[in-house]
């Protein structure tokens, strides 16, 4: 049994500043998961199943990073009916983030803008959060998302990534190494194909160490920005090849202004998401898949506001999706509606 009571909550939501809002829902999740009280936002479960990087994924549906920063809500965005969830981006060290406010919402364009720069606890509270789920004893997956220190040095930038890759790997069914974040400064020249190439080397090579140091082989993922233009997308297919990566997941948020011009906060600097981000997420899928060939693993992710919208991912190249700001708008009955709508399509 599910009951639609998202309606009401975002009314309520929506009359509050974005990041409070933000912050009293995870507060609420963290709260009610595992007890009677997730009934009021526990989705209907839909069996899709997919295998991808060696993984079994439970279905198509996933959520994405930089909602849940702190892996405070795993069980509870559980309940809701996701195959897999995804949590972080999580730095080495605890960070405030930038100065607020920094999280503004778009209603009209169905879109959120956010500059909030990777503010979490650490790794070692996130850690200890992960430890904490029964998510992945229900045999869902968990991904877990790194990224670097503000205040590390973009030369020193693999280094932080090898200390998120070696804390969260034991602990992870996947993870993501978040390069496309527009909110930390000079992090997507991580994307470039020198810097991108050593960064990847370093990693793959960590990788390799910690499988035979856990005795299990855990993907890792690339997440890249919608604003690349053809050649930077065919550079990061080759050395996604290259460095043995095992999947990418297209696409972080945009700093194109084109679909927002002319609405309030419309020029806020931060990350569009939303329904803007579709169309342009949708294009470096398809580039991705044009380089990567059949077998590649994607996952796609951006604008995905109803059914119709995840399955434009699907045909676009993604294996299966990740909802994040549709979430905000449309409620956990997304998720189960998106659920539904992939496993019809996967069954034709």
């Amino acid at each position: 049994m599910s009951l639609n009571l998202y309606p009401l909550a975002r009314a309520f939501l929506f009359k509050m500043d974005p990041e409070a809002a933000h912050d009293l829902t995870l507060n609420q999740l963290a709260q009610t998961q595992n007890t009677l009280l997730d009934i009021a936002y526990r989705q209907p479960w839909v069996a899709d199943p997919i295998q991808l990087a060696g993984l079994s994924f439970p279905n198509r549906v996933g959520m994405a990073a930089g909602l849940d920063k702190n892996a405070r809500c795993i069980d509870g965005l559980g309940a809701m009916g996701f195959g897999f969830v995804e949590v972080g981006t999580v730095t080495p060290l605890a960070q405030p983030g930038n100065d607020k406010p920094r999280m503004f919402r778009l209603p009209e364009a169905k879109a959120l803008i956010n500059r909030l720069g990777f503010n979490n606890q650490g790794l070692d509270a996130f850690v200890s959060n992960v430890k904490k789920s029964q998510f992945r004893s229900q045999g869902r997956l968990l991904g877990l998302n790194i990224g670097k220190n503000a205040a590390t040095p973009i030369e020193r930038a693999t280094d932080d990534y090898l200390i998120g890759l070696s804390g969260v790997y034991e602990h992870a069914d996947y993870v993501t190494v978040n390069i496309s974040s527009p909110n930390t400064k000079n992090l997507r020249s991580l994307q470039t194909d020198e810097a991108l190439d050593q960064l990847l080397s370093a990693l793959n090579e960590r990788k390799m160490a910690l499988a035979d140091k856990h005795q299990k082989r855990v993907p890792v993922f690339l997440k890249i920005a919608p604003d690349l233009d053809d050649d930077q997308i065919a550079v990061i297919a080759a050395s996604l090849i290259k460095h043995q990566m095992d999947g990418v997941i297209a696409t972080n948020t945009t700093l194109s202004r084109d679909a927002v011009k002319g609405m309030q906060h419309g020029d806020e600097a931060g990350g569009l998401s939303g329904a803007p981000v579709l169309a342009g997420s949708n294009r470096v899928i398809r580039l991705l898949r044009q380089h990567l060939g059949a077998q590649f693993p994607i996952i796609g992710v951006g604008g995905i506001l109803s059914a119709y919208d995840a399955v434009s991912k699907i045909e676009a190249g993604a294996d299966v999706v990740q909802i994040y700001t549709g979430l905000i708008y449309k409620g956990p009955a997304l998720v189960h509606e998106v659920a539904k709508a992939l496993r019809q399509l996967s069954q034709h």
